[in-house]
């Protein structure tokens, strides 16, 4: 059966930048089959069962390039408890732990996370976290595209940014890679091919030489998708000068680790030799914009695609909204930049579609083409922040929100229609979150009653 979006308004987000007006998009099985003319396409497809496009603006969907899904735990916590960004370092992102879940319950959370991507017109997504297998299925019913990363690492008794000695814990890093091919084995290919098993290297300063050559060669094997955390906060460079004697990209380009199947993360704490270094190995980068802000941080996005980088997007912690990333993503440029017009609204939307589908290894999706895969988002335009919708990417970008984004279409299949989630039942894992997290942090608390509770806390 074909479907058939007529009557609207479609943003390729192609090279050219292409918007169709009085258009339709033709969708068979997983694939676009045309975009034209409405009625020449109407013409084309009489038998297609038609959507209602007016009033309407297709996009390609967001690519989400760096996220853990569990960490809607720390919701309204982690945000504002960043570690400092001058000497003395004692490594850790928040001086409060994250409270332990049993499986069952770090999958609803990892839902929770999976229904705001949704919401907020997300169609691909990579995961980074450990032990995945304890979720795995639930992230394939949600029907997103997902590149599943399995993290390892053998740095024991220490968290990112800790410059005391370096203790290796051989068998801890064995276990991972245990786990990554696992999950390979299991999942890899699952959901008709939209979930991609990758792998992950937690950060330099918590991977020896000798656990980051392993995980290449296992990556090369596999021929997955890699990625890691890297010049995350100044604590984790000055870790690795203490540890190796080099910057951390300097450290990954010495073991051959830097490759153009590497997402890397973060790169906001980065020295200009190292940009370079990254941009002659072709590594993808995720510009994870919104918690950058908020720890007060930020990569130089116009200096690293100059050296030859691939700028994609993601949320990281405790948020899923790709719309807040994309625009934090366009204002925290322009301030860095000192420029009111660069990067443009068109670029900040290459960077949230088109580059993160590329850093994820799909190269069929991403925008809105013939024979490319049906992976796109409809908007409503008819709301008082969008009127009048004169330039659709700028509107989009500049004004947008979440909540603008009625359907989403992953695979050919929607897996939301008229702001209802199609493929979890939203309401349960919304109630359940929310019990599950009460029980958790006043468990934190009440084992570590030396830990202080943030101002504002709810009473547990």
């Amino acid at each position: 059966m074909t479907l058939l979006i007529r009557d609207t308004t479609i943003v390729t987000g192609d090279e050219a930048g292409t918007i169709h007006y009085a258009a339709a998009l033709a969708i068979e099985g997983n694939r676009i089959a045309a975009i034209g003319p409405d009625a020449e396409l109407a013409a084309r497809f009489p038998e297609a069962e038609t959507v209602d496009g007016s009033g309407r603006v297709v996009f390609p969907g967001f690519a989400n390039i760096h996220t853990h899904l569990g960490m809607t735990l720390a919701r309204g916590v982690f945000e504002d408890l960043s570690p400092p960004h001058n000497p003395p370092f004692c490594g850790g992102l928040s001086p409060i732990p994250l409270p332990r879940l049993a499986p069952a319950e770090q999958a609803v959370m990892c839902q929770l996370g999976a229904l705001e991507a949704i919401r907020s017109g997300t169609t691909a997504l990579l995961e980074d976290a450990s032990g995945i297998e304890d979720y795995a299925q639930q992230m394939v019913e949600t029907g997103l595209r997902m590149v599943l990363a399995e993290r390892c690492w053998d740095r024991a008794g220490a968290g990112i940014g800790d410059p005391a000695a370096f203790r290796r814990d051989a068998a801890l890093g064995q276990a991972g890679l245990a786990r990554m091919e696992a999950l390979h084995r299991r999942w890899h290919g699952a959901g008709r091919g939209r979930i991609q098993v990758g792998i992950a290297a937690w950060a330099p300063d918590m991977c020896s030489p000798e656990l980051l050559k392993a995980v290449d060669a296992l990556n090369r094997k596999l021929d997955a998708v890699c990625t890691i955390h890297l010049n995350q906060i100044w604590g984790e460079v000055a870790a690795v000068q203490a540890h190796r004697g080099m910057l951390p990209s300097e450290y990954l380009d010495s073991i051959g680790f830097l490759n153009e199947r590497l997402v890397a993360a973060h790169c906001r704490c980065m020295a200009p030799l190292e940009e370079k270094i990254l941009g002659r190995h072709k590594v993808h980068v995720a510009f994870n914009a919104a918690i950058a802000a908020r720890r007060g941080l930020s990569p130089r996005v116009c200096e690293l695609e100059q050296a030859g980088c691939n700028i994609g997007m993601g949320t990281d912690n405790m948020a899923e909204d790709m719309v807040e990333v994309m625009r934090t993503g366009l204002f925290m440029e322009r301030i860095r930049r000192q420029d009111g017009r660069s990067p443009t609204p068109e670029e900040a939307l290459r960077w949230a579609t088109r580059n993160g589908y590329r850093a994820m290894g799909v190269t069929d999706g991403g925008w809105l083409a013939e024979g490319n895969l049906a992976d796109l988002v409809m908007l409503r335009t008819g709301r008082a922040h969008l009127a009048p919708f004169l330039r659709a990417v700028a509107v989009f970008v500049h004004q947008g929100q979440a909540a603008d984004i009625d359907d989403v279409m992953v695979d050919g299949a929607w897996v939301m229609r008229d702001r209802v989630v199609l493929t979890m039942d939203e309401a349960r894992v919304v109630r359940e979150a929310e019990e599950i997290a009460g029980r958790a942090w006043a468990r934190l608390f009440a084992e570590n009653p030396g830990i202080a509770v943030p101002p504002g806390f709810r009473p547990l």
